[in-house]
């Protein structure tokens, strides 16, 4: 069996028969821009293209950790199956056959085994016994998940104690029900999480964050009961700024996990970026001022496949007077693709103001078939 696209073709199978079917037409970047992009590292072109070493036969994605070759031994492609039809196979480091940020099926199997037990205490000699290295998954929380295991087992705990309390469950029963060794113990952990004593915890507002690899590098996602408040991909600079605008508005406790919406959540987004989706039914909070609400509910008006100039969404909105005020809105907002401000471009058809890379804005747009100007900068 022979590896295509992420999936297994027979040997029997002509990968020339195969391949020119799955070639892409999705125009790049300058070549000048994408080496400078894979030199650089910049997680803002992942998915945009794909670099194919000439002198040893491997693609990576953009954010290779490996040594760059020289300017001449390099050639762009693309999708990784452009890269295999031209005879490359993938690099071993960046896999570049996977979404950055794809969880390996040992850390998978960690994940599932602490939702299906939140309260469970998984220590180093425990991950031994399965065969994993403690060092191994410490990094790979802390890449990802910017904390160690055990933090994020002690997150997945204290996520499951503040919704018991919230539910009316006693503070005593909550503390041994979640593995903790005593009430003290536990009400000294809620004031480092919350802030407030454990019986003003009760009211405390989780938002559950997860990462989720897409086409275009990971996002962080947060959601709750009340929908998905949080989609921005995790290198925007922005980042940090709104989850302290989202904490401030909410007054919520950020802890690690997923519920229903995360998981409808990256059920959706996966189909969107295969194209079998058009329209996301997963709910939404838009949490602004009632003039950003407007603009967002606006947002989420625009069909697939359609973009508006910034002008008129001004008039969707009943002022036109206010195209200012409407591109601000946009920039703020922190539901990325769910609420599709990728949809709005120039009035002249060039595709400006996105604080994920305009070039993310373009593949999205490329995926969503938009009828849109070619006028691109450079």
């Amino acid at each position: 069996m022979a590896l295509l696209g992420g999936g297994f073709v027979s040997c029997e199978e002509s990968l020339p028969e195969i391949l020119p079917a799955a070639m892409e037409t999705r125009s790049l970047p300058s070549a000048d821009t994408m080496f400078h992009a894979f030199v650089d590292r910049d997680t803002s072109f992942d998915g945009i293209f794909f670099t194919g070493v000439r002198s040893t036969g491997i693609f990576c994605r953009p954010t290779c950790p490996a040594r760059k070759p020289k300017r001449e031994n390099v050639e762009f492609f693309p999708s990784a199956r452009d890269a295999l039809a031209h005879g490359y196979r993938p690099c071993r480091r960046c896999r570049p056959m996977q979404p950055r940020g794809t969880t390996p099926e040992d850390v998978r199997e960690l994940l599932n085994e602490i939702e299906d037990d939140p309260a469970l205490r998984l220590r180093d000699r425990d991950l031994r016994d399965r065969g994993l290295d403690p060092a191994t998954i410490r990094r790979w929380f802390k890449r990802h998940h910017d904390m160690t295991f055990h933090a994020y087992q002690r997150g997945r705990r204290m996520a499951r104690a503040l919704h018991q309390l919230g539910d009316g469950s006693g503070v005593t029963e909550t503390a041994f029900d979640n593995g903790f060794d005593s009430v003290s113990g536990f009400n000294e952990a809620l004031r480092q999480v919350t802030g407030r004593a454990p019986n003003q915890s009760r009211d405390a507002e989780v938002v559950h964050l997860s990462r989720i690899p897409t086409s275009l590098g990971p996002m962080l996602a947060g959601t709750n009961a009340g929908g998905v408040c949080l989609l921005e991909f995790t290198d925007r600079r922005m980042l940090p700024e709104q989850l302290r605008r989202l904490q401030k508005r909410l007054s919520c406790v950020f802890l690690p996990g997923s519920d229903e919406v995360m998981t409808q959540l990256e059920s959706e987004l996966e189909s969107y970026f295969e194209g079998t989706l058009r329209t996301f039914d997963v709910p939404v909070r838009l949490l602004g001022t009632p003039f950003q609400e407007r603009v967002w509910r606006a947002l989420i008006a625009i069909p697939f496949g359609r973009v508006r100039s910034y002008s008129e969404q001004a008039r969707a909105i009943g002022d036109a007077n206010a195209v200012r005020a409407v591109a601000r809105a946009n920039g703020d907002n922190r539901i990325a693709i769910v609420v599709p401000c990728h949809r709005v471009i120039g009035s002249d058809g060039s595709l400006t103001g996105y604080a994920g890379g305009l070039w993310r804005k373009k593949y999205l747009l490329d995926l969503e078939g938009s009828p849109q100007s070619d006028l691109f900068p450079a």
